[in-house]
Protein backbone atom coordinates (compact mmCIF):
# COMPACT_ATOMS: atom_id res chain seq x y z
CA UNK A 1 0.00 0.00 0.00
CA UNK A 2 1.29 3.56 -0.70
CA UNK A 3 2.18 5.91 2.25
CA UNK A 4 0.12 8.51 0.22
CA UNK A 5 -2.83 9.26 -2.23
CA UNK A 6 -3.05 11.66 -5.10
CA UNK A 7 -5.79 13.95 -5.75
CA UNK A 8 -6.02 16.19 -8.93
CA UNK A 9 -4.71 19.07 -6.48
CA UNK A 10 -3.44 17.74 -3.61
CA UNK A 11 -1.64 14.71 -2.05
CA UNK A 12 -2.55 12.96 1.16
CA UNK A 13 0.41 11.00 2.51
CA UNK A 14 -1.55 9.01 5.47
CA UNK A 15 1.41 6.67 6.89
CA UNK A 16 1.41 8.08 10.28
CA UNK A 17 -2.20 8.90 10.67
CA UNK A 18 -4.72 5.01 12.21
CA UNK A 19 -7.33 6.06 9.18
CA UNK A 20 -5.99 6.28 6.44
CA UNK A 21 -7.78 7.89 2.84
CA UNK A 22 -11.17 6.52 2.60
CA UNK A 23 -14.71 6.27 0.67
CA UNK A 24 -16.64 7.55 3.17
CA UNK A 25 -13.82 10.81 3.61
CA UNK A 26 -13.97 11.08 0.14
CA UNK A 27 -17.84 11.28 -0.36
CA UNK A 28 -18.58 13.72 2.69
CA UNK A 29 -15.76 16.07 1.35
CA UNK A 30 -16.96 16.49 -2.11
CA UNK A 31 -20.75 16.49 -1.14
CA UNK A 32 -21.16 18.46 2.29
CA UNK A 33 -22.14 22.01 2.28
CA UNK A 34 -18.84 24.19 2.67
CA UNK A 35 -20.34 27.51 2.08
CA UNK A 36 -19.47 30.21 4.22
CA UNK A 37 -15.96 31.93 5.47
CA UNK A 38 -15.27 29.94 8.58
CA UNK A 39 -14.88 26.01 7.66
CA UNK A 40 -14.38 23.81 10.57
CA UNK A 41 -13.29 19.61 9.94
CA UNK A 42 -14.00 17.56 13.03
CA UNK A 43 -11.43 14.48 14.05
CA UNK A 44 -9.29 15.65 10.39
CA UNK A 45 -7.10 12.76 10.69
CA UNK A 46 -5.38 13.08 7.44
CA UNK A 47 -6.31 16.63 6.64
CA UNK A 48 -8.44 15.13 3.72
CA UNK A 49 -11.91 16.84 4.42
CA UNK A 50 -10.19 20.29 5.03
CA UNK A 51 -8.22 20.30 1.62
CA UNK A 52 -11.36 19.02 -0.02
CA UNK A 53 -13.37 22.25 1.48
CA UNK A 54 -10.26 24.27 0.68
CA UNK A 55 -10.50 22.94 -2.36
CA UNK A 56 -14.11 23.35 -3.13
CA UNK A 57 -14.64 27.29 -1.09
CA UNK A 58 -11.70 29.25 -2.52
CA UNK A 59 -13.24 32.37 0.21
CA UNK A 60 -12.95 29.85 3.32
CA UNK A 61 -10.58 29.90 5.99
CA UNK A 62 -10.46 26.14 6.73
CA UNK A 63 -9.38 24.43 10.45
CA UNK A 64 -8.61 20.61 10.80
CA UNK A 65 -9.01 19.48 14.59
CA UNK A 66 -6.99 16.33 15.60
CA UNK A 67 -6.66 14.40 19.07
CA UNK A 68 -4.04 12.12 18.27
CA UNK A 69 -0.82 14.36 17.93
CA UNK A 70 1.09 11.65 14.82
CA UNK A 71 -2.17 12.25 12.71
CA UNK A 72 -2.49 16.14 13.81
CA UNK A 73 0.93 16.76 12.59
CA UNK A 74 0.87 15.07 9.79
CA UNK A 75 -2.32 16.63 8.29
CA UNK A 76 -0.50 19.54 8.76
CA UNK A 77 1.86 18.74 7.12
CA UNK A 78 -0.27 17.59 4.11
CA UNK A 79 -1.86 21.19 4.28
CA UNK A 80 0.93 22.85 4.24
CA UNK A 81 2.38 20.89 1.14
CA UNK A 82 -0.65 22.08 -0.57
CA UNK A 83 -2.09 24.83 -2.61
CA UNK A 84 -4.40 26.16 -0.17
CA UNK A 85 -1.71 26.27 2.49
CA UNK A 86 -2.29 30.02 3.54
CA UNK A 87 -5.62 29.12 3.92
CA UNK A 88 -6.33 25.78 5.73
CA UNK A 89 -4.34 24.63 9.25
CA UNK A 90 -5.13 22.03 11.85
CA UNK A 91 -4.47 21.93 15.80
CA UNK A 92 -4.28 19.02 18.00
CA UNK A 93 -6.82 19.55 20.97
CA UNK A 94 -10.15 17.27 21.68
CA UNK A 95 -12.55 19.03 20.45
CA UNK A 96 -15.20 18.60 23.61
CA UNK A 97 -12.63 21.06 25.10
CA UNK A 98 -12.34 23.34 22.07
CA UNK A 99 -13.21 27.01 22.84
CA UNK A 100 -12.76 28.79 20.00
CA UNK A 101 -13.11 32.58 19.82
CA UNK A 102 -15.59 32.61 16.95
CA UNK A 103 -18.48 30.16 15.50
CA UNK A 104 -18.35 28.77 12.30
CA UNK A 105 -20.15 28.52 8.72
CA UNK A 106 -19.83 25.24 8.22
CA UNK A 107 -18.88 21.87 10.17
CA UNK A 108 -17.78 18.77 8.77
CA UNK A 109 -17.54 15.03 10.10
CA UNK A 110 -16.63 11.67 9.68
CA UNK A 111 -16.81 10.93 13.07
CA UNK A 112 -16.09 7.47 14.62
CA UNK A 113 -18.26 4.99 14.98
CA UNK A 114 -16.67 1.03 15.39
CA UNK A 115 -19.10 -0.12 18.36
CA UNK A 116 -18.22 -3.72 18.79
CA UNK A 117 -17.31 -4.62 21.71
CA UNK A 118 -14.24 -6.48 20.42
CA UNK A 119 -11.99 -3.63 18.62
CA UNK A 120 -8.95 -4.18 16.20
CA UNK A 121 -5.67 -5.18 16.96
CA UNK A 122 -4.17 -1.80 16.18
CA UNK A 123 -4.77 0.58 19.41
CA UNK A 124 -4.85 3.81 17.38
CA UNK A 125 -7.09 2.67 14.45
CA UNK A 126 -9.41 1.12 17.01
CA UNK A 127 -9.63 4.59 18.98
CA UNK A 128 -10.28 7.03 15.47
CA UNK A 129 -13.26 4.15 14.88
CA UNK A 130 -14.65 3.21 18.12
CA UNK A 131 -17.06 6.01 18.63
CA UNK A 132 -16.63 5.42 22.59
CA UNK A 133 -13.37 7.74 22.05
CA UNK A 134 -16.06 10.22 20.85
CA UNK A 135 -19.72 9.63 21.38
CA UNK A 136 -22.81 11.09 19.20
CA UNK A 137 -24.11 12.05 22.65
CA UNK A 138 -21.06 14.24 22.94
CA UNK A 139 -20.03 15.58 19.49
CA UNK A 140 -23.74 16.81 18.69
CA UNK A 141 -23.92 18.96 21.65
CA UNK A 142 -20.56 20.57 20.62
CA UNK A 143 -20.95 21.07 17.47
CA UNK A 144 -24.28 23.04 18.36
CA UNK A 145 -22.25 25.28 20.60
CA UNK A 146 -19.94 25.40 17.45
CA UNK A 147 -21.78 26.67 14.66
CA UNK A 148 -23.13 29.72 13.52
CA UNK A 149 -26.89 30.81 13.68
CA UNK A 150 -26.83 30.11 9.60
CA UNK A 151 -24.17 27.46 9.77
CA UNK A 152 -24.66 23.98 8.30
CA UNK A 153 -23.27 20.65 10.32
CA UNK A 154 -22.61 17.64 7.64
CA UNK A 155 -21.75 14.26 8.84
CA UNK A 156 -21.05 10.55 7.47
CA UNK A 157 -22.29 7.73 9.52
CA UNK A 158 -23.33 3.74 9.20
CA UNK A 159 -27.31 4.44 7.87
CA UNK A 160 -28.70 2.39 10.43
CA UNK A 161 -27.49 5.14 13.18
CA UNK A 162 -29.69 7.86 11.46
CA UNK A 163 -32.66 7.73 13.23
CA UNK A 164 -30.92 8.49 16.55
CA UNK A 165 -28.40 10.44 15.48
CA UNK A 166 -31.19 12.93 13.76
CA UNK A 167 -33.09 13.03 17.57
CA UNK A 168 -29.85 14.01 19.28
CA UNK A 169 -29.63 17.11 16.49
CA UNK A 170 -33.10 17.68 16.98
CA UNK A 171 -32.94 18.17 20.59
CA UNK A 172 -29.90 20.28 19.96
CA UNK A 173 -32.52 22.47 17.88
CA UNK A 174 -30.72 21.27 14.50
CA UNK A 175 -32.75 20.07 11.43
CA UNK A 176 -32.08 17.67 9.32
CA UNK A 177 -32.02 19.55 5.25
CA UNK A 178 -30.20 17.20 3.15
CA UNK A 179 -29.77 13.09 3.44
CA UNK A 180 -27.56 11.19 0.97
CA UNK A 181 -28.33 7.61 1.88
CA UNK A 182 -24.95 5.25 0.18
CA UNK A 183 -25.50 2.43 -1.40
CA UNK A 184 -22.18 -0.02 -2.88
CA UNK A 185 -24.52 -1.41 -5.33
CA UNK A 186 -28.27 -1.37 -6.22
CA UNK A 187 -28.79 -4.58 -4.96
CA UNK A 188 -27.36 -3.90 -1.28
CA UNK A 189 -28.71 -1.90 1.70
CA UNK A 190 -27.44 1.28 2.17
CA UNK A 191 -24.26 1.03 4.50
CA UNK A 192 -23.74 5.04 5.08
CA UNK A 193 -25.58 8.00 5.07
CA UNK A 194 -24.61 11.29 4.69
CA UNK A 195 -26.39 14.26 6.26
CA UNK A 196 -26.51 18.16 6.85
CA UNK A 197 -28.44 19.83 9.46
CA UNK A 198 -29.20 23.44 9.97
CA UNK A 199 -30.63 25.14 12.34
CA UNK A 200 -33.73 26.70 10.26
CA UNK A 201 -36.71 24.72 9.60
CA UNK A 202 -36.67 23.17 6.30
CA UNK A 203 -37.80 20.25 4.03
CA UNK A 204 -35.22 17.45 3.75
CA UNK A 205 -33.94 16.99 0.26
CA UNK A 206 -33.49 12.77 0.29
CA UNK A 207 -31.42 11.82 -2.34
CA UNK A 208 -29.94 8.10 -2.96
CA UNK A 209 -25.97 7.14 -4.70
CA UNK A 210 -25.09 4.14 -6.01
CA UNK A 211 -21.05 3.40 -6.02
CA UNK A 212 -20.80 0.75 -8.47
CA UNK A 213 -22.22 -0.50 -11.58
CA UNK A 214 -22.56 -4.29 -12.19
CA UNK A 215 -19.74 -4.67 -13.31
CA UNK A 216 -17.81 -3.28 -10.63
CA UNK A 217 -16.64 0.21 -12.31
CA UNK A 218 -17.61 3.40 -10.65
CA UNK A 219 -21.28 5.00 -11.57
CA UNK A 220 -21.64 7.98 -13.44
CA UNK A 221 -23.80 9.56 -10.84
CA UNK A 222 -19.97 8.60 -7.86
CA UNK A 223 -17.62 10.00 -11.07
CA UNK A 224 -19.10 13.25 -11.30
CA UNK A 225 -20.06 13.63 -7.37
CA UNK A 226 -15.57 13.36 -7.02
CA UNK A 227 -14.83 14.25 -10.78
CA UNK A 228 -13.09 17.45 -9.11
CA UNK A 229 -10.61 15.46 -7.09
CA UNK A 230 -9.88 11.59 -8.04
CA UNK A 231 -7.43 11.08 -11.08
Amino acid sequence: MNDFFQFKQFRIRHDRCAMKVGTDGVLLGAWACVEGRTVLDVGTGTGLIALMAAQRNPDAQVLGIEIDKAAAQQAQENMAQSPFHSRVSCCCQDVLTFCPTQRFDAILCNPPFFTEDTLPDDKARALARNNKSLPFALLVPKVASLLADEGTFSVVIPSQAVTDFVALCLAEGLHLMRRLAVQTTAKKQPRRSLLTFTRQHVACNNEVLILLNPDGSRSVAYEELTSAFYL
